[in-house]
C-alpha cells in the first residue's frame, strides 16, 4: 500500500490559496487534515481539501489556529478517510496535549473493504506522528488510558449508533412535548454500556452548545441533530450522569475533566442526587444495578442520610424506596445502564424491580439491547462460555482463536505470566473473589491470600486502583474493577464457590465469603438471604471478573473438588 504523505503549511488565506493551485488533488481528493495551534486542535477529513480549510478559516472559533497538516495516500477513499480521522481525534484526545475541538458528530466504525490492511497502515502514519512529537506518546500507551478508553469521541458500532440516534430523537420529542419518561439500555459486559453514557453526554451537550452555521460534517452519524431548533430545544439543559460505583466515578471525573464541554461535576454519587435543591433535565445512569435499595449502609452517615433524602423527596422514609426512586424524583428524564447479572450485593436494586423497570420500557418501545462484544476479542461467545463456565454445565473449552483463555493449577505460575503480560503489554492484573479477610487494611504489613506458597495483598487504594502504581503486585477486589478494561486478568476463585462431586453442583460456602455486606440479611426489609440467593450473587462476582480481559483471562481456583472439576475440562 502506498505510504502516507503529510503536507504541511501555515493556516492563512495567502498560504492555502497558493496551496491550493499547486495541485488537482488539493481540491479534489480524499484526505485527512489537522489544524492546530499550540493547545487546541481540529481534526478532519475531506474530499474538497483547500475549499474545507478555506471554510475553517472563516470560522470564528478555528481562524486563529496556526497550522494545518494534511494526510495524503493514493489510494484514500471516503471510508479510509472517515477510519483514520476516527482514530486521529481518539488518540489525539487521549494524548492531552492538545484540546481537541471536535464535536460528537457521530464517528464511524463501519467496515470497508481492505479495511485490516489499511488500518495496518495507520501505524506508519501514528509512528511518524510521535517521532514528530504531535503525539506525545505511544499508540499501546494511549490504547491503555482510560481517556482512551471511556473517551466520548469513541466510534460506535453500528447497534450502539442506533440507539444514540434513537435515544436522541426520543428524548427531543419528550422535550418538546414536556413528557417525562424513562430509558433502558441493556446489555452484557463488554457491550458498551458506559462507553454509550458518555458519549450521549457529550453529544447532548455539543449539540446544546453549538452556533447557527456551525461547521458539520453532512454527511455524518448524528450532523442532522446539529440543524434546526434541536439546540435551542437542549439549550440550558441540566445533565448529569450517575456512578454508583466509587472507583468508576472517579475515574470518569478525570475523564469529564479533561474533555472540552464535559466537568467533572457532571459526574455524581446517588446521594448528590437525592440532596440535590435543583432538579435535572436529564439523568444517565451508568451500571444502574448497582443503585441501593433500603439496607444497611457502610456507616452511620449513609444510614441517616438515606433517611432524610427519602423524608425530603417522599415525605416519609418507607422501606421500598430505592435511590432508582431518588433519581426518578429529581429528574424528568432518565437513561437507566441495565445488566441485572452484574448485580454483585443483596442492597443492589432488586431483580424484581429491574425486570419491571425492563418490561415498562419493552411496552414503551423504550428499550435497547446491546449484543455486540466491544471488549473481549474472542472469536466465539466467551461471555456465554462463562455463564456456563460458573453453572457446570461446560464439558470443554471452545476454541476462542487468539483470545488466550488458560486455567492454571499453580497462583505462582499464573501470576508470572500475569507479570509477563504486564512487562509486554500493559494492563494485566490478578483478581479475586471476596473470600480472604482483608487483615492488610488494619496491619498494613499482613498478607491477604495465601495459595499455592504464594503470599499476596488485596488492593491497597479503592480509587483507580487498576492504574496505581502498586496495583500489579495486588490483587484487586470486584469493587476496584466492575467497568473496567484489562488487556490479561488473572482470575482466583476461592472458596466461597464449591464444588460437590457427588451431586454435581455449585455451592455457595458462607464461612469463606469475607464480604460482610455482601451476605448479610435486610433486617430492615425482613429478608433474610438464603446460601442458594447469595450463590447467584457469587456468580455474578465471577462473571465480572472473568470478562474484564480484552486479549485473555487466566483462571485458577482455591477449592480443591473445583479445581478437579475444572482440569477435568481443561484435560479434555
Amino acid at each position: 500500500m502506498t505510504s502516507f504523505r503529510i503536507e504541511r503549511l501555515p493556516f492563512d488565506g495567502g498560504a492555502l490559496q497558493v496551496w491550493g493551485e499547486a495541485n488537482p488533488l488539493h481540491r479534489n481528493w480524499p484526505v485527512v487534515y489537522t489544524i492546530n495551534d499550540k493547545k487546541q486542535i481540529y481534526v478532519g477529513e475531506t474530499t474538497s481539501p483547500v475549499n474545507r480549510l478555506l471554510q475553517h478559516l472563516s470560522n470564528p472559533s478555528r481562524s486563529k489556529m496556526e497550522r494545518a497538516q494534511i494526510i495524503f495516500n493514493d489510494t484514500f477513499n471516503k471510508s479510509v478517510c472517515l477510519d483514520l480521522e476516527s482514530f486521529l481525534i481518539q488518540y489525539f484526545a487521549a494524548d492531552e496535549k492538545y484540546e481537541v475541538l471536535n464535536l460528537n458528530k457521530g464517528l464511524t466504525n463501519a467496515d470497508y473493504y481492505d479495511r485490516e490492511r489499511y488500518r495496518e497502515s495507520f501505524n506508519e502514519l501514528f509512528d511518524e506522528l510521535h517521532r514528530e512529537g504531535v503525539l506525545t506518546r505511544t499508540i499501546p500507551d494511549l490504547e491503555n488510558s482510560d481517556l482512551f478508553k471511556f473517551s466520548p469521541f469513541k466510534a460506535l458500532n453500528t447497534e450502539q449508533s442506533v440507539a444514540v440516534g434513537t435515544i436522541v430523537n426520543l428524548l427531543l420529542a419528550d422535550l418538546r412535548n414536556s413528557d417525562d419518561a424513562s430509558i433502558v439500555i441493556q446489555g452484557e459486559p463488554g457491550t458498551g454500556k458506559t462507553i454509550v453514557a458518555v458519549y450521549l453526554m457529550k453529544l447532548l451537550i455539543d449539540i446544546a452548545k453549538s452556533r447557527p452555521g456551525e461547521l458539520v460534517d453532512q454527511d455524518t452519524m448524528f450532523s442532522e441533530f446539529f440543524e434546526g431548533d434541536q439546540r435551542e430545544v437542549l439549550a440550558d439543559l441540566r445533565i448529569g450522569l450517575v456512578v454508583p460505583q466509587q472507583s468508576l466515578r472517579e475515574t470518569l471525573k478525570k475523564v469529564f475533566k479533561k474533555t472540552p464541554g464535559l466537568h467533572k461535576s457532571m459526574v455524581l454519587t446517588p446521594f448528590q442526587v437525592g440532596n440535590s435543591p435543583e432538579p435535572w433535565d436529564v439523568l444517565i445512569v451508568d451500571e444502574a444495578h448497582r443503585l441501593s435499595q433500603r439496607a444497611r449502609m457502610p456507616g452511620p452517615a449513609l444510614n441517616a442520610g438515606f433517611k432524610s433524602i427519602n423524608e425530603s423527596l417522599f415525605g416519609e422514609d418507607l422501606d421500598h424506596f430505592t435511590q432508582l426512586d431518588w433519581i426518578k424524583a429529581r429528574s424528568s428524564h432518565q437513561i437507566l445502564m441495565l445488566d441485572s447479572l452484574q448485580s454483585v450485593r443483596p442492597s443492589d436494586l432488586p431483580a424484581p424491580l429491574i425486570a419491571t423497570t425492563v418490561t415498562e420500557a419493552r411496552k414503551s418501545e423504550r428499550f435497547f439491547q446491546l449484543h455486540s462484544q466491544m471488549r473481549v476479542k474472542a472469536e466465539s461467545d466467551y461471555v456465554g462460555f462463562v455463564d456456563r463456565l460458573l453453572r457446570g454445565e461446560v464439558k470443554e473449552v471452545p476454541d476462542f482463536g487468539d483470545y488466550d483463555f488458560r486455567i492454571f493449577d499453580n497462583l505462582a505460575e499464573m501470576r508470572a505470566e500475569i507479570q509477563d503480560k504486564n512487562d509486554q503489554l500493559g494492563l494485566a492484573r490478578l483478581v479475586a473473589g471476596y473470600a480472604w479477610p482483608w487483615k492488610s487494611k488494619e496491619a498494613p504489613e499482613a498478607y491477604d491470600i495465601e495459595l499455592d506458597g504464594v503470599r499476596l495483598k488485596w488492593n491497597t487504594t479503592a480509587t483507580d486502583w487498576i492504574n496505581s502504581p502498586t496495583s500489579v503486585d495486588e490483587v484487586g477486589s470486584i469493587h476496584t474493577v466492575q467497568g473496567y478494561d484489562l488487556n490479561y486478568c488473572g482470575v482466583i476463585i476461592g472458596d466461597d464457590l464449591g464444588y460437590d462431586p457427588d451431586s454435581g453442583r455449585f455451592f455457595f460456602n458462607r464461612e469463606s465469603y469475607f464480604d460482610k455486606r455482601g451476605k448479610e440479611n435486610n433486617a430492615r426489609l425482613g429478608i433474610t438471604y438464603t446460601d442458594d440467593d447469595l450463590l447467584e450473587y457469587v456468580r455474578n462476582v465471577y462473571r465480572v471478573l472473568l470478562t474484564r480481559g480484552i486479549r485473555g483471562t487466566f483462571l485458577l481456583v482455591a477449592s480443591p473438588e473445583l479445581r478437579r472439576f475444572f482440569r477435568a475440562i481443561k484435560g479434555r
